[in-house]
């Protein structure tokens, strides 16, 4: 015993009651029983009871180290560039090498798979390996996991590998549809490995009788939503904001930093976007179907209602009705949607001219920032009639409130989308005098809604272009020249021609005082106003309600091409070297709606100010879809606008690749060939299309026949000079023969005779350029004596 624990005094023995009994008496025949035994006899320990964070055991120390490896490996593979050059002189190919290692993993991991899934270092390795995996292989890890999944899906770890094996089972599942199944080879192990359609609806049958108590858990709820996006995948589940609530803000960040997850392999894109339209078997159906008419049989009306309200419960909820109405049961009676909407659905059936009060609960929904989110969805997926009910109910009459609202504005602009043409009338009417209010708060979403529903029934556009200029002040026609600065900056005239007077102002102190007093008297003046009207302070909501302005028919969209047209040329390439208000510029060129006259115009009138405009990151790319859009004569106009700036495009980082484009080079020298090389170009588009600056920087691979010589000419004369033998043979069989990357095999006629003539016209265009040379008699003595 320590000594800081011993006890001063004597050591009295406990005696014992004889009143008391002696202890118990199992515990004392497992002791007689232990002095009978040898000594070397220890008994077993009894089991204790699983721990929670790990329900099937823990990995082991030595196992969890080698699959650290494994992750290391795989992230340096998925995070590799697909033109990174990784070894060319080794003879194995790199996918080989990488399946390789891959099947050693996946031995490893071979009866520790629900271990593994649990352990909070080795579930990321398994979520890293599953976009690698082939058909096959998700097909044993899916049947591995086979009666443990109600477990899994709650665990804290395990659910994410779930849920990413459910995302990626979705081409395999679309392959089995189509009939096509891996060949699988012939092994000792006894039984039949089910499809990967079979063993997702077992699962679906094994959550079958647990599903609602799986609702509010905050981990097997996301696995849910991936579960039946794969058993639904119609084109409102599968929209950006339903993937969007695949994971919640903390696990999407997490997983944003364990890097780029995707398959190892070269030239096989796993991870593809999911196709809507894809085909499922018909149980899967079924099998959406149970799991809906499970949660209305199980839960009440007021039990559904509260699950709107909940964080982990109402995303959830959202899909289902997503589901239930692409199988057309949300217009039933009893359904869930009707049980959400306070019986409006059931009211359409009986009683469709009656309007009903406002319900307290869909107006705490409107304003609730969680089960708002829900009453979007039902906002746009509800039947018409009780869409109808709703907006008389519970919209209108109220828009200038809800406008405004922080979290109501969203669902009032949902709901625009769905108005038709009386009700767009009456709304813009009621909004008349709360848009400036609603430019104020910044809260747009309601004016672009109502801009893009004009847009698609074609009425009341003279209203919306003038609801606009009145929410910026802009009540005067010659105003609306600055409608384009006001909107992006969101500010209404009055501001920005405040801002601007002071500007002119400042301008006028600067004449009067000297350089030097005037930067220092206007410095924070300066700072304060002169970026109210900066095309670098643009709002991503102004840019958008421009963009929606676009697209509007060609009498109402004028208001924001004249604009446009008015602006200083440097107010144009500010506008188009901006992250945020380049986008008005491609939409200006993509709407269909914006005559062909004003796209020209705009592009002529940067014509002497290319090689300032791509200059710039943003601007190269406005630049390149400038120069898609043109026609060859403007094409040649712009060209040799250029020809004095050849210098400054070959020194700009950007510049140079949209000189590389045009090919100031070949106008100079044979301007006949560069007009037929752009007809041809601009016949063979079809469409505007943007050219990416860094296709050109893309280096090529080099053939097989084009492989680099070895370093040692010494060897390779050798290796030329002795006969070749049977195994030199068998390797340029199977690898070809090596030659130098600069060496061009030309095979064919066509091709000699191409080069023939490249050979042919590079000797004229040095000759052509010796004889323009000027002669000097002098130099030429002076070289002839020395």
């Amino acid at each position: 015993m320590p000594k800081e624990n011993r006890k001063r005094g004597k050591k009295h023995k406990k005696t014992q009651d004889p009143s008391q009994p002696s202890g118990d008496p199992i515990h004392e025949n497992q002791n007689s029983e232990h002095h009978d035994r040898p000594s070397w006899i220890v008994s077993a320990q009894e089991p204790e009871d699983a721990h929670p964070e790990a329900p099937f055991g823990y990995v082991d120390p030595d196992v969890k180290a080698y699959f650290r490896t494994v992750d290391d490996q795989i992230r340096t593979w998925q995070q590799q560039k697909p033109y990174e050059e990784e070894d060319h002189t080794a003879d194995l190919d790199p996918n080989e090498a990488r399946r390789i290692f891959l099947v050693a993993a996946l031995s490893e991991m071979s009866g520790k798979e629900k271990q593994l899934a649990t352990d909070p270092d080795c579930s990321v390795v398994l979520e890293r390996m599953a976009y690698s995996m082939d058909d096959f292989v998700r097909r044993v890890l899916l049947d591995s996991l086979s009666g443990s999944y109600e477990a899994l899906i709650k665990h804290r770890f395990a659910s994410h590998v779930c849920q990413t094996l459910f995302t990626v089972s979705v081409d395999t599942i679309s392959r089995e549809t189509k009939g096509i199944y891996p060949s699988v080879a012939d092994s000792d192990d006894k039984g039949e490995l089910r499809t990967l359609t079979c063993l997702i609806l077992d699962i679906c049958e094994e959550l079958a009788p647990v599903f609602t108590s799986l609702l509010m858990d905050p981990f097997a709820s996301h696995v849910l939503r991936a579960l039946l996006l794969l058993l639904s995948p119609s084109s409102s589940t599968m929209s950006h904001k339903a993937l969007s609530n695949m994971r919640s803000k903390k696990s999407s960040a997490w997983k944003a930093r364990q890097g780029t997850m995707k398959s190892v392999f070269a030239n096989n894109d796993v991870q593809h976007h999911v196709n809507s339209t894809r085909s499922v078997p018909k149980e899967f159906h079924d099998a959406a179907v149970k799991f809906v008419s499970i949660l209305k049989s199980e839960l009440d009306d007021n039990e559904v209602r509260a699950l709107a309200g909940n964080k982990v419960a109402s995303p959830l909820l959202q899909l289902i009705l997503e589901v239930e109405a692409d199988l057309g049961a949300s217009s039933l009676s009893g359904s869930l949607m009707d049980r959400v909407l306070v019986g409006i659905i059931t009211l359409c059936h009986e009683n469709p001219d009656e309007q009903p009060e406002a319900s307290d609960y869909l107006v705490t929904l409107l304003r609730d920032p969680t089960a708002s989110h829900l009453l979007e969805t039902m906002v746009s997926r509800c039947p018409d009639p009780a869409f109808t009910i709703l907006w008389s109910t519970y919209f209108r009459g109220k828009l200038a409130r809800l406008a405004t609202h922080p979290v109501a504005n969203f669902v009032v602009a949902k709901a625009a989308e769905r108005l038709n043409p009386a009700q767009l009338k009456a709304a813009l009417e009621e909004l008349e005098s709360a848009w400036n209010k609603v430019i104020g708060s910044a809260r747009t979403g309601v004016l672009r809604a109502m801009i893009d529903r004009a847009c698609v029934i074609r009425v009341h556009e003279k209203d919306i272009c003038q609801a606009v200029c009145n929410a910026f002040e802009l009540f005067e026609p010659k105003d609306r020249s600055r409608l384009v600065p006001c909107v992006l900056v969101l500010k209404p005239l009055r501001v920005t021609g405040f801002l601007l007077h002071n500007d002119i102002k400042l301008m006028d102190i600067s004449k009067e005082c000297t350089e030097a007093a005037f930067t220092k008297r206007t410095s924070e003046d300066t700072q304060q106003h002169s970026k109210g009207d900066n095309m670098d302070n643009s709002k991503v909501q102004g840019a958008l309600i421009l963009q929606s302005l676009l697209r509007l028919n060609e009498p109402h969209c004028m208001v924001v091409t004249e604009s446009i047209t008015s602006l200083t040329t440097e107010d144009l390439i500010s506008l188009s070297q901006s992250p945020i208000s380049s986008r008005v510029i491609d939409v200006l060129f993509e709407s269909e709606t914006v005559p062909f006259k004003v796209k020209r115009t705009l592009i002529m009138s940067l014509i002497g100010h290319y090689h300032t405009l791509v200059d710039d990151r943003i601007g190269s790319r406005v630049g390149d879809r400038c120069w898609a859009f043109a026609d060859p004569y403007l094409r040649e106009k712009i060209a040799r606008s250029l020809l004095t700036h050849e210098q400054f495009l070959a020194a700009s980082y950007f510049g140079k690749f949209f000189a590389r484009n045009i090919n100031l080079y070949l106008l100079q020298r044979r301007p006949d060939e560069w007009r037929e090389l752009q007809s041809q170009r601009k016949s063979g588009s079809g469409s505007i299309t943007a050219i990416h600056p860094a296709a050109s920087m893309t280096p090529q691979k080099p053939n097989s026949e084009d492989a680099e010589v070895s370093p040692s000419s010494k060897k390779s004369k050798k290796r030329r000079s002795r006969p070749e033998d049977e195994i030199d043979a068998v390797f340029n069989s199977s690898l070809g023969a090596k030659v130098k990357r600069t060496a061009v095999n030309v095979t064919s006629s066509s091709d000699k005779s191409i080069v023939e003539k490249s050979v042919d016209q590079g000797l004229q265009d040095v000759l052509g350029a010796i004889r323009a040379a000027p002669s000097d008699d002098s130099g030429r003595g002076k070289r002839q004596k020395r």
